[in-house]
């Protein structure tokens, strides 16, 4: 009985306590402690939260060290139930952050503020999981037993090649090499530039259309993410279509490249592209695809042309491209007025943004599954990632030129000004995108955390040609690449287009696969008259092929 009442006794302490430190810590985040800026919060969120701590924190107690880590991937390996002192750990932990969250949320702040700080609380978070420390990761701790510290050996290893290699590894890079296993669809490099390589593919049927295509990749990353696998391939897909298929290769930037701008980038890469395609092929238009940044270099060029009173592309598609950058979910919290005045100070006039700042950027979007994922398996368990195409064109990073970023992201993510008509001026013409009128098919992936689907539908706005709204599932990358042969995922679509997102989803159907079908049934008609195939890569005399593809440019590291 007496050791029931000391229980009891020591549980009101520990709920004082805790209350207390709750206090101390609201207290320290209001008045702006660890550098934080000094908030308020929304009182009833506030007490909601202490309540629902006090008591959470008394159950796990009561629970002693039987408290359990539910629905966490990163605790669900039955090592972690057997042990309980990690298990307990890991319920605390996950208090803690359910907690922290909720703070975030409770703030009276503005809807920056409040990304940023959430921003930040999940970062913190994600690096101090009782899962990332080997003096508290059961999982780890059992295999290195079982291993007799094999496994600790092997991440050693593991630790020492990445830090030489410079990056974490998400997969097995030595069993990928570019155009021998990955980016390996028949082509050659017809015409090329400081800037970029035109790859025209061989057609894989007898006919084409009339009007060719041309495919303007981001310039962040390399191209054959659009070109992996044969069975994943958009570049392929197309030309199974019957479309005569060209590609933009962008040279990964060095030295030499230190002073090239956004104007430069639309000017004699995209517009030149277009004019080139032209040429070869004799085709009086081109249908064209634009894939994220490389989407919103084609919509300003042709905005640029149609400022000039040309129309060279009839139809043109953008896969997961902001034009309207009002909202850019959470890659808001890196960009404001200091930050833009520091790049513009550092590289606005020459310099490089280098591959693996960008890279850590995107990575650490995804904290759990892009980074700490890999230092725990890596590392802490002595494994080695499994091949991964996907992962590896990820790992596969590229430079930027320090003035055509520093202009993207003042006039794009700090300012929104591609969209407000006459507002900026690119190779020495006014943007006015109300001027770009041609049918255009917007695809959007629901869960993309780089290019907000909201954000992709925004274009919907300013385009005034006909349009076509489609949502696939998933996220940046996996939502695009779904070929129909897998038969994986699925899209929606909604023939209105509505003034905001929600009110297109509400309308808008579901339908199983890939998105891709419905993509081609809406190009076919913009292909024109079918042709016999051509023979031979280029143009007589003035464009012969220079080398096979994928080129040399994409194999260029940063």
């Amino acid at each position: 009985m007496n050791s029931e009442v000391d229980w009891a006794a020591q549980a009101r302490q520990f709920q004082d306590s805790i209350g207390k430190q709750w206090t101390q810590a609201v207290q320290s985040i209001q008045q702006g402690a660890a550098g934080l800026p000094a908030l308020n919060f929304q009182h009833d969120k506030l007490l909601e939260l202490q309540q629902a701590y006090l008591r959470e924190a008394a159950e796990l107690w009561n629970q002693g060290l039987g408290g359990k880590p539910n629905g966490d991937k990163r605790f669900a390996n039955d090592a972690w139930s057997r042990n309980p002192v990690a298990s307990f750990s890991a319920a605390v932990y996950l208090l803690n952050a359910r907690t922290l969250l909720g703070l975030a949320e409770a703030a009276d702040a503005d809807d920056k503020t409040k990304t940023r700080l959430r921003f930040a609380v999940e970062q913190w978070l994600a690096a101090s999981a009782p899962s990332n420390f080997l003096a508290l990761n059961a999982e780890a701790q059992q295999k290195a037993i079982e291993t007799r510290g094999e496994s600790i050996a092997r991440g050693v290893q593991n630790l020492l090649a990445d830090l030489q290699q410079g990056h974490v590894s998400m997969t097995d890079e030595s069993a990928f090499e570019v155009g021998v296993n990955v980016a390996t669809t028949e082509g050659a490099v017809v015409f090329e530039n400081e800037l970029f390589q035109l790859i025209e593919y061989k057609p894989l049927t007898k006919q084409v259309y009339e009007r060719p295509f041309l495919v303007v990749p981001p310039c962040i990353n390399k191209f054959y993410i659009l070109d992996l696998q044969p069975e994943n391939s958009v570049v392929r897909y197309l030309s199974e279509q019957g479309h005569r298929t060209f590609l933009v290769s962008w040279r990964n930037p060095d030295a030499s490249m230190e002073d090239k701008t956004w104007d430069d980038y639309i000017g004699d890469g995209a517009i030149t592209a277009i004019e080139t395609v032209q040429d070869i092929t004799g085709a009086k238009t081109i249908n064209a695809l634009g894939f994220c940044v490389g989407g919103t270099i084609l919509g300003t060029a042709l905005a640029v042309l149609a400022a000039r009173k040309r129309k060279p592309v009839q139809s043109a598609t953008f896969l997961t491209t902001f034009l309207d950058f009002s909202d850019t979910g959470v890659l808001d919290v890196f960009v404001d007025e200091p930050f833009v005045q520091f790049r513009e100070a550092t590289m606005g006039s020459k310099g490089l943004l280098k591959g693996q700042e960008l890279a850590s950027t995107f990575s650490f979007l995804r904290p759990n599954d892009l980074v700490w994922n890999y230092v725990v398996g890596n590392y802490l368990k002595g494994e080695t990632p499994p091949p991964f195409d996907l992962l590896y064109w990820n790992s596969d990073s590229t430079n930027l030129p320090g003035p055509m970023y520093a202009w993207y992201l003042r006039n794009t993510y700090l300012e929104n000004n591609l969209v407000q008509p006459g507002k900026v001026t690119v190779c020495g013409e006014k943007l006015d995108f109300s001027r770009v009128d041609l049918p255009v098919y917007l695809y959007g992936s629901r869960e993309d955390h780089i290019v907000p689907v909201a954000g992709a539908y925004a274009s919907v706005k300013h385009l005034p040609g006909k349009k076509r709204f489609v949502m696939g599932a998933s996220g940046h990358i996996a939502g695009v690449i779904n070929p129909p042969s897998k038969n994986k995922r699925s899209y929606w679509t909604n023939d209105k287009l509505p003034e905001t997102f929600d009110a297109w989803v509400a309308g808008a159907k579901e339908h199983p696969g890939s998105w891709w079908p419905d993509w081609a049934s809406w190009l076919k008609p913009h292909g024109g008259k079918q042709i016999p195939a051509p023979k031979a890569y280029g143009k007589a005399k003035k464009y012969k092929a220079i080398e096979p593809a994928p080129g040399r440019y994409v194999k260029a590291k940063a």
